[in-house]
């Protein structure tokens, strides 16, 4: 109950990638056979990955993950502009749910001397569109915003911001991890300039990832070396990761319908089955949100106990985003909701995937509810005449 986190390799993708183990493992940079045959292999999965999100093949930079798209994308545009800054208004604005991979590099650019502007969102996650149209100034050159939040599962608004930003000349980034395979999008229709996406949250390998980066767009490289992806991205490139991300990029397009519906009736059911227990509230979009996506809190309940008393019964569930779990501070995106601490530590989310079954969600609906009594027979806080909402 934790595909959010990652995923397990599809065995399709795992055969896909096992001969650029052992056989066909030439440098893709190398003129000879070896290299030459690996070269053209990763050239077929740029065009599955470029395939998924309606952009050309050359616009495709590979990258060992989601973070460092993120980190490529805002710091590249940023260092394109170190000269052009201007002494007032912001320059970047992006949004204050974000993943800490987008948050915390505007945050180091902001202890350069860039300006940034966050906005906010209404208690579901939802970014106002009029609100980012209002925040651009004339000194504003990126918008960085998510497809969809990887805590709460809501679906932003992003074909609306994204004719904004082409209507104010703005580049327009956007983190689509959580997203791809299982909502649709199309870099052109969607005014996208940037886009960051990721293989182990779409059954591919671990360690390695995509940045989208529309031509013409030029970015500032993070690596120096031997000019690599057209010198945005120095280093030998991960084969059979690419070979890997590029499989799961085809089966994601594939199978899109297939996925989408089994998910949102598991997840549908999984709602309905846990809003029964009293006190129980479901944190995010009611309708805007991922199909794998199902985000609770409940009165007087202290998350991280919940999340044990699971475990025991053989369910992995998270407490808040997996890079920052382990962390006792309250989600930054719970908070931005108007929850409080204690609300937020009240709060747990499941995130289902391809081989998850109606028989999982009877089995975690079944344990629920006599784990979260039992929880809040030990509460001091559980008193129902003083909870209000």
């Amino acid at each position: 109950m934790d595909y959010g986190a990652t995923t397990p390799v599809d065995p399709n993708i795992i055969t896909a990638m096992r001969p650029f183990f052992e056989k066909t493992f030439g440098n893709p940079s190398s003129i000879h056979s070896y290299g030459i045959d690996a070269s053209e292999m990763i050239s077929e999965s740029r065009q599955h990955v470029a395939s998924i999100i309606g952009a050309h093949e050359d616009e495709i930079i590979f990258s060992s993950g989601g973070t460092e798209s993120d980190n490529l994308a805002i710091k590249g545009i940023a260092y394109k502009h170190l000269d052009k800054r201007k002494t007032k208004g912001p320059h970047i604005l992006t949004s204050v749910i974000e993943h800490p991979a987008v948050l915390e590099p505007i945050r180091y650019l902001e202890k350069l001397g860039f300006s940034i502007a966050y906005i906010p969102v209404d208690s579901t996650g939802l970014i106002d569109p009029k609100q980012v149209e209002e925040t651009i100034s004339e000194n504003t050159f990126l918008v960085s915003i998510m497809t969809a939040n990887n805590e709460i599962g809501t679906i932003e608004p992003i074909r609306d911001i994204g004719r904004i930003t082409k209507r104010h000349g703005v580049l327009f980034h956007t983190d689509a991890v959580q997203a791809i395979g299982k909502v649709p999008l199309d870099v052109k229709k969607d005014s996208i300039d940037l886009l960051s996406l990721s293989s182990h949250k779409m059954y591919g390998p671990k360690g390695v990832g995509a940045l989208y980066v529309k031509e013409p767009v030029r970015l500032e490289p993070l690596f120096h070396g031997g000019g690599h992806e057209k010198g945005m991205r120095s280093g030998t490139l991960n084969t059979p990761g690419i070979i890997g991300l590029g499989k799961a990029c085809k089966l994601a397009r594939n199978r899109f319908e297939k996925d989408t519906k089994h998910l949102e009736k598991l997840r549908d059911t999984l709602i309905k089955n846990v809003l029964q227990i009293e006190e129980s509230y479901l944190n995010g979009h009611p309708t805007k949100r991922l199909v794998n996506n199902a985000h609770f809190r409940f009165a007087a309940i202290e998350g991280e106990s919940l999340h044990m008393m699971l475990d025991r019964e053989g369910i992995a569930a998270a407490t808040g985003s997996a890079c920052s779990s382990k962390k006792l501070k309250p989600s930054h995106v719970l908070l931005a909701l108007g929850l409080t601490p204690e609300e937020s530590h009240g709060s747990i989310r499941f995130s289902i995937g391809r081989t998850s079954t109606i028989e999982d969600i009877e089995y975690v609906s079944e344990k629920m509810m006599p784990i979260v009594e039992s929880l809040r027979k030990m509460s001091p806080l559980w008193n129902k005449e003083e909870i209000t909402r």
